[in-house]
């Protein structure tokens, strides 16, 4: 992923940053893992493993619907990482979406799809039983605790069922 300095008005250094030092906490099949991070006078480089088959997001324009085996098996792989985020590392990622899924491989056989979560820039360590105020995240896939400034990591999983109705 390169964010060149004259696009980083929208990410700021410390957002990069952030995301950096989410995504080297993280060790989970069904999230991107990166590798190393560096500057150059052009751009922040941060170099992650590779994921052949683009965003779920093309995918659902090339496909349409998918079949309910297919999408039960993809939104299965989201709810393991989100899982894992949530419990084990007390991380909201904030911006799921299908554009922020990666299609790792394609199971010819049955159609099934290896998916990675990527873009973890909006992602924020959070506090149990505290709740978070700002609004952040992709306007049709936000939930509505989010627009009210108080909302939690739940908030992810309202972004889920939205990309499992798209499926």
């Amino acid at each position: 992923k390169k964010i060149t300095k004259m696009n980083s008005k929208n990410e700021t250094v410390k957002e990069i940053i952030n995301e950096i030092e989410v995504l080297k906490k993280l060790d989970h099949p069904n999230i991107v893992k990166i590798f190393e991070f560096f500057i150059e006078n052009d751009g922040y480089y941060l170099i992650t493993e590779f994921c052949e088959g683009g965003e779920l997001f093309d995918a659902i324009k090339q496909n349409g619907s998918f079949s309910e085996p297919v999408a039960a098996n993809i939104m299965y792989q989201i709810f393991n990482a989100i899982f894992y985020c949530h419990y084990t590392n007390h991380i909201i990622h904030r911006d799921l979406k299908p554009e922020n899924i990666l299609i790792n491989s394609k199971d010819e056989r049955n159609g099934f799809y290896d998916i990675k979560i990527i873009d973890f820039g909006a992602a924020k360590i959070y506090e149990k039983n505290k709740d978070e105020k700002k609004i952040i995240g992709s306007p049709y896939y936000i939930a509505p605790e989010v627009l009210m400034k108080s909302y939690n990591e739940k908030c992810d999983i309202w972004s889920c069922g939205v990309i499992l109705y798209i499926l």
